[in-house]
């Protein structure tokens, strides 16, 4: 009976040592009587006992590695409390097993030499707006060192940079001098804007003044022409008609008449103005003016 339970736990740990179950995203690396052999993949698989042996296990997932914080001193000697984060992965696990003894804190190290080294080359104001090339310069360095141990440096990701507080109130006094700054050329801006407004504004006026005063002046230049034209026209129309009113039958008898019958209301006229009475000497006055008369008509007459 005894026999047999120690035949039971032999073969118990005999299956324990020989059965390996590996799970997804890791990688166990063997060794055989002390030296590397093989690096077991995801599944089931054998070991022999007592003669190989699983020495290391890694995972092969992405691993998110602080990096403690700590102070970089910039080109232009001024403090910075900085801290961030890496991201690596296993990618060689024979590398990573023998490559280092402690691969994680080689990276660590190695992260923040490269950090105080980068931060160094760069003024207080480049480091603010040169955080990715920051970050790919760190990513860069540090890959090629972790090639050597098996490791893929993923990412690098500065979280915070922090100056100090003198720095940081000097900071904020230049960025509310330079927002009063922008405010004042704003403004300045707009008020040299409302006063280009105003002046095209006038000039416009000015010239749509301008402009109707000029046709103003053309309509009326027009109209004053269009009358003359229509009095002259007029006049025309009547010396013809009074023409063709003389050379029709009695025409001539009642020009002669209507002359006469002026040349009376004339001397009453003068005679109304003078408070005398002018008469003519003989009626052959009256006579010749109507010949006159007669003969400038005929005259004017279309022959």
């Amino acid at each position: 009976m005894e026999i047999a339970l120690i035949i039971a736990v032999i073969a118990a740990i005999f299956i324990v040592r020989t059965f390996k179950i590996v799970p997804q995203q890791h990688a166990w690396v063997v060794e055989r009587l002390g030296k590397f052999d093989r690096t077991l993949t995801p599944g089931l698989k054998f070991v022999v006992p007592f003669i190989e042996r699983v020495a290391y296990k890694h995972s092969l997932k992405e691993v998110p590695l602080d990096v403690p914080s700590q102070v970089c001193i910039t080109k232009d000697n001024t403090q910075l409390q900085v801290d961030g984060i890496i991201y690596f992965q296993v990618t060689d696990p024979m590398r990573a097993s023998y490559g280092s003894s402690n691969y994680v804190f080689a990276i660590t190290q190695l992260a923040q030499t490269l950090l105080r080294s980068v931060i160094g080359k760069m003024e207080l104001d480049k480091t603010f707006e040169e955080r990715d090339a920051i970050n790919a310069s760190v990513v860069s360095a540090l890959d090629e060192a972790a090639m050597n141990w098996g490791v893929k440096v993923l990412r690098y990701e500065i979280k915070d940079l922090t100056p100090p507080a003198e720095i940081l109130r000097s900071m904020q006094a230049q960025i509310t001098a330079e927002r009063e700054k922008r405010a004042l050329i704003a403004a300045s801006e707009g008020r040299k804007q409302e006063q280009i407004n105003i002046a095209t504004g006038e000039r416009e006026a000015f010239i749509a003044r301008s402009e109707g005063e000029r046709q103003a002046e053309i309509n009326k230049a027009q109209g004053e022409a269009a009358a003359i034209v229509a009095v002259a026209d007029a006049t025309a129309e009547a010396i013809r008609k009074v023409a063709a009113a003389i050379q029709s039958p009695g025409g001539e008898q009642a020009i002669q008449l209507k002359v006469a019958e002026r040349a009376v209301e004339a001397y009453g006229q003068l005679a109304q103005k003078n408070n005398t009475m002018i008469v003519p000497g003989h009626m052959g006055e009256v006579s010749a003016l109507i010949g006159t008369a007669m003969t400038l008509l005929k005259g004017k007459a279309p022959g």
